[in-house]
């Protein structure tokens, strides 16, 4: 294998292992076991528990958006953003593995150590995204972020089947009941990260550092290259736009996902129709994600957003009248089919506005606004379910993808991509 292609294959395991810690441990057995064993015996209704998982993700999130900006410009002015991502790994890695530490009713310390994971994670995919400038060309930007998503999604998939089927029938593997069955895959997603991750660290290319912000301490220069970023960014109207947009549309996005359960439950969906939905959706974005990928450099990264917004605009309608559980399974597919699209094709026509050596402090803005997402959503959804009483709250949403659509129609249009190189 070339170096450039085993550097393209480095960077795209990263996406197979953070996304098993994403659906295993974020998504699928953390929010039960806070709920069910962490806050049990504590006195805490379900309902504060559930609160309390809230402030802890919201906790993480926070920090990480407030630090990514001045972190992205220090990894760039010191060209250490593969030593970025190998520290965020081991943070979150080790937080993972230290879960089971926490005894029955230790709420307080497990969502300490789910806070830390969470913040590793936030931080891996930071500069996994600003390595995409490192490991290949503009002109194939769409095709590469496309794969690493779609290597994410199987690899993700992949773990958390196997981890259901251990916490399904623990008896089977040895294990004395579904507790310490999910508190080994805790330990298994915590290893799958490390040594997935490995590859990126040794063999991912990485362009020489151009120190723009003078001399000084690395802290120092990173803090007066992030003013200048401010600066530049105050003057880019093609890229502050775009930003706008992907704050609306994204929120939208991750609204979308982070509400699934509740409407998946409110149409009488038990545990394994759930189950049987998140797996139709990783299993179908990982053809759909490489799809897109290509028609991103036929007809343009934004063209392909475009349409991705379109389908989920769609999705809101048609979820507000579904009233049945095969009509969700139907949702969660065609979810599958654009969720993958938008993230990379988005994460790639980014790539294409920013200059590459300055790759990680732009990461930075871009991952701070993702953190910040999934709140205008929720919020809308809320105010609107309040007042009307109805599921049809969803419709709100409508409100940000057509504004992300209108925003993003706004960015001055790119050139035509250039064919990819075979």
């Amino acid at each position: 294998m070339n170096p450039e292609r085993r550097s393209l294959w480095s960077w795209a395991l990263i996406d197979w292992a953070n996304s098993g810690w994403a659906v295993v441990v974020m998504t699928a057995f953390f929010p039960i076991l806070f709920q069910d064993f962490w806050g049990a015996g504590t006195g805490l209704s379900p309902e504060r528990t559930t609160a309390y998982l809230g402030y802890w993700n919201a906790l993480s999130g926070l920090l990480v958006a407030l630090l990514a900006p001045i972190l992205g410009a220090v990894a760039d002015q010191g060209n250490a953003k593969r030593r970025f991502l190998a520290g965020f790994t081991l943070l979150g890695a080790v937080a993972t593995a230290a879960l089971p530490l926490a005894a029955r009713g230790e709420h307080v310390l497990a969502g300490a150590l789910y806070a830390l994971a969470a913040m590793g994670f936030s931080g891996n995919t930071l500069f996994a995204d600003a390595l995409l400038t490192d490991v290949t060309r503009p002109e194939r930007y769409d095709r590469v972020s496309a794969f690493g998503y779609a290597l994410g999604y199987i690899g993700g998939g992949l773990l958390f089947v196997g981890c259901t089927m251990v916490v399904q029938a623990p008896a089977r593997f040895g294990f004395a009941g579904a507790v310490e069955a999910v508190q080994a895959c805790f330990l298994v997603t915590a290893g799958w990260w490390l040594l997935f991750t490995i590859p990126a660290l040794v063999w991912v290319r990485k362009t020489p550092a151009v120190r723009t912000a003078g001399v000084g301490p690395l802290f120092t220069r990173g803090f007066r290259q992030l003013a200048l970023t401010f600066a530049d960014l105050r003057r880019d109207r093609r890229l502050l736009t775009f930003l706008g947009a992907y704050l609306l549309y994204i929120d939208g996005v991750n609204t979308v996902i982070k509400m699934a359960v509740a409407y998946g439950r409110a149409i009488g969906l038990d545990a394994a129709g759930m189950l049987t939905a998140l797996v139709i959706t990783q299993f179908v974005s990982f053809p759909a994600a490489v799809v897109f990928g290509r028609l991103g450099e036929r007809i343009g990264p934004k063209a392909g957003i475009s349409l991705g917004i379109g389908v989920y605009a769609v999705l809101c309608v048609f979820a507000a009248r579904m009233d049945s559980p095969r009509e969700f399974l139907i949702l969660a597919g065609v979810v599958g089919l654009v969720q993958g699209g938008v993230q990379s094709l988005s994460r790639s026509y980014f790539a294409r506005l920013i200059p590459a050596e300055r790759a990680g402090e732009y990461f930075g803005f871009y991952n701070m606004l993702g953190k910040f997402a999934a709140v205008l959503g929720p919020t809308l959804m809320a105010l609107t379910a309040l007042a009307t009483e109805s599921r049809a709250s969803i419709l709100s949403l409508l409100l940000l993808f057509g504004g992300g659509l209108w925003l993003l129609s706004r960015v001055r249009t790119d050139p035509p991509p250039a064919a990819p190189s075979a």
